[in-house]
């Protein structure tokens, strides 16, 4: 592939706020030209900061514009892949719950589906959905991973927590879902297996709900609704569901959980899933080289000092896109030593919000010729 440049050597930048530039050029890739768009965050900056972008509920959708105009961000692009439909279980709805571990503000909203329950193209050799792309307290960006650790504690003892807001659980497991959830419908978690996203729904399920400390309800199915603040629901299968059902009505439930990273001791702002493409400046093996289409991406340079949000423009006469391998190298031209693939085709979407403008501007054409609504993704932001 040709035709990438160094991010700051690129031509036609714009300044949307300090350390943020925009810039867009052409990439002569395998399947022909393509056009990309890319935001250069220079994170040293520290009137400039990165969060999450999502419609304050996991379980919940937003066009990135909209996202971002409601959160006040100067810039962002779409994140991780998510539930998006559920063909293969009549009757069920799709939460639109991202795949992936969810950080916001230091908050853990969410953790990760078991692999054969996500939604995307195949995983690279070695990668999983725990896969984050964070911005510690430092910060400095990364590339790491974000594991569960919680557990549910009775008089009997304690109970692995096997999810955490989360639209698949691992079979034989309980789940716990909280006010950040949403009210969409928990049935979807209790469906598939851990190996199978199109695998039956469990035939047996049981749902207890814990206010304060205490069991106030239980109910053989998962059900749906507002979870208010003070109460967790938990959703068990299988072995996980006749755990439940030994809890009564007013018996005492401790719940605690929290998001474990592999690789680093340093808190984490903002983090989000996906998957990497790009380890110390060379691309995992086994990268998708055959496949093209439009693509969101974002790289990590600068020693994590700077993040390039990158997105390929969907209109049609670019539309056949690049490969996951001819993004991996785009954004090792760019200058990045890292880089983590986020959801691409109809979801790409990049905005920004021009100097001394009230809102954001769609700067690619997405490939559905309107934005998608999506869970989540990546905003810049003006600090304070």
């Amino acid at each position: 592939m040709a035709g990438a440049a160094p991010a700051e050597a690129l031509p036609g930048a714009t300044r949307i706020a300090p350390g943020v530039t925009y810039r867009h050029y052409d990439i002569q890739a395998a399947k022909g030209l393509t056009h990309a768009h890319v935001l250069s965050v220079d994170l040293r900056d520290r009137r400039i900061r990165v969060d999450l972008l999502y419609p304050g509920a996991v379980a919940a959708r937003g066009t990135v514009s909209r996202l971002a105009d409601t959160q006040g961000a100067v810039a962002g692009v779409n994140g991780d892949f998510f539930n998006i439909t559920e063909t293969q279980h009549p009757g069920v709805e799709a939460t639109g719950a991202a795949v992936g571990p969810a950080v916001t503000q230091g908050r853990a909203l969410k953790a990760a589906v078991p692999d054969g329950q996500r939604f995307g193209p195949r995983l690279p050799p070695g990668t999983n959905t725990r896969n984050v792309i964070g911005v510690g307290t430092d910060r400095r960006a990364r590339l790491d991973s974000l594991s569960l650790d919680g557990y549910v504690g009775t008089s009997e003892g304690r109970l692995t927590l096997g999810g955490l807001n989360q639209y698949a659980l691992p079979v034989g497991s309980v789940g716990a879902f909280t006010s950040t959830w949403g009210s969409a419908s928990r049935v979807r978690a209790t469906c598939g297996t851990d190996t199978d996203r199109a695998a039956p729904c469990s035939t047996d399920t049981y749902e207890v709900t814990v206010r304060h400390g205490r069991v106030v309800s239980t109910a053989n199915h998962p059900g749906s609704g507002p979870i208010a603040r003070g109460t967790t629901v938990l959703v068990g299968r299988e072995a996980g569901a006749q755990r439940l059902r030994k809890l009564a009505k007013g018996a005492a439930v401790t719940v605690w959980h929290r998001l474990v990273a592999s690789s680093s001791w340093i808190p984490y702002r903002f983090a989000l899933g996906g998957y990497p493409v790009l380890r110390g400046g060379r691309p995992l093996p086994g990268l998708d080289n055959a496949t093209s289409a439009v693509r969101t991406a974002v790289g990590i340079a600068d020693r994590g000092r700077r993040l390039l949000l990158f997105a390929v423009d969907g209109a049609p006469e670019y539309r056949s896109g690049l490969t996951i391998a001819e993004v991996a190298e785009a954004l090792r031209d760019l200058g990045s030593a890292e880089a983590f693939s986020l959801d691409g085709g109809g979801s790409t979407t990049l905005v920004a919000r021009a100097p001394g403008a009230d809102a954001v501007t769609v700067r690619n054409h997405p490939s559905g010729g309107v934005e998608r609504p999506v869970p989540n993704g990546i905003g810049v932001f003006r600090a304070g």
